[in-house]
């Protein structure tokens, strides 16, 4: 899963990005254009359920899910055209999953706003209209080629004409993608677009010291903006999160607990993007290994083994799943197949958070 991290210059996208990542390079300077091209990061899932395994299950590995993280440089009015480097900038937000849009909900005069002034929902709505405005350049430019196509027998030329043309009304409409709905041959019309405002949004409200929860009015604008368009939003102090970073394990745990945080930024991150995004977590584990692994939500058993290796899923048999619960109460797989708790699954077997898992396939 690939999530870009985006927003207008100075909001502290690079000062997130480095705190989620424990990155300990030097900040970026306070100038509209300093990021060019994107940081990188991969950072593990938070997952308590591994450590809750583990107790029972002794392996020689624990590997959590991980979210790749891409540090977008700040997007301003005018990126479609061009303004601040904007086309490339927007290319690179094309090739992620999710966008997390940092918006600025703290007053600081040491930290000049782009605009001059602090207004979260304008900013949220400059950058949407930014993203709408190079879908509608992508979707003008790739609708004569596809109409000439269509005019053969070419079917699949035929419907991608058709999804264009959806799409286009839709953003001629001042609406983004992400509002309609796409069957399953259609959605794949729109992923080979890389179209922007089809992706999931998840805003980071980034908030002062003094307002950890996210009770300034400000962040009340963004909630409720969030809720018109089927968003979610998280409050984050993104200066405490990279002070609390560059702790080693031990002072970190105290400064979350002087902060009144029960969990670094991470947990509370990615558990909202796994909603957002339509995702959810399953379990491999044994001698060798305790794993997350990273499937949608309604995904079948088949398209589970899939994840963790492509034949799998071609060669699926079944699948042999417990519950954690099941496993804390019997304390090991042995015992949870002589109660009769462990299920034999199908092909047809909708995949739950949390299942644990054995997929017996065809070599």
């Amino acid at each position: 899963m690939e999530a870009g991290i985006v927003g207008l210059p100075n909001v502290g996208k690079s000062t997130l990005f480095n705190a989620l990542t424990s990155s300990k390079q030097a900040q970026s300077a306070n100038y509209p254009f300093c990021t060019i091209e994107p940081n990188e990061g991969v950072v593990s899932v938070p997952d308590s359920r591994l450590d809750r395994i583990h107790k029972l299950v002794k392996t020689n590995r624990i590997v959590p899910a991980a979210l790749k993280l891409v540090d977008i440089a700040g997007i301003v009015k005018g990126a479609s055209e061009g303004q601040g480097l904007g086309n490339k900038f927007l290319s690179h937000i094309r090739e992620v999953d999710a966008i997390l849009q940092v918006v600025r909900c703290f007053d600081d005069p040491d930290v000049i706003h782009v605009a001059g002034k602090v207004n979260p929902v304008s900013d949220i709505e400059t950058i949407e209209i930014e993203l709408m405005l190079a879908d509608l350049q992508t979707l003008d430019s790739s609708l004569g080629k596809a109409e000439r196509s269509a005019r053969g027998n070419d079917k699949e030329a035929k419907a991608r004409v058709e999804v264009i043309k959806k799409c286009l009304a839709q953003l001629q409409a001042d609406q983004p993608l992400r509002k309609l709905e796409f069957d399953a041959d259609e959605q794949k019309i729109v992923n080979s677009f890389g179209l922007m405002t089809a992706k999931k949004v998840l805003y980071v409200a980034n908030v002062d010291e003094t307002d950890l929860e996210g009770k300034h009015p400000l962040v009340q604008q963004v909630r409720e903006y969030a809720q018109k368009v089927g968003a979610g939003v998280v409050p984050v102090c993104a200066k405490l999160e990279a002070e609390i970073a560059e702790l080693d394990e031990a002072d970190r745990a105290e400064m979350l607990a002087s902060s009144g945080l029960a969990e670094p930024a991470l947990a509370v991150l990615a558990r909202e993007a796994y909603r957002v995004l339509g995702v959810q977590s399953f379990f491999t584990a044994g001698e060798i290994e305790i794993r997350a692994w990273t499937v949608p939500v309604g995904a079948l058993a088949p398209q589970a083994a899939g994840v963790i290796h492509t034949d799998f899923e071609k060669g699926f048999i079944r699948a042999e799943i417990y519950s954690l619960e099941d496993l804390e109460a019997f304390k090991t797989e042995k015992d949870i197949r002589s109660a009769g708790k462990l299920r034999v699954e199908g092909k047809t077997y909708v995949m739950q958070d949390g299942d644990i898992c054995h997929f017996l396939v065809n070599p």
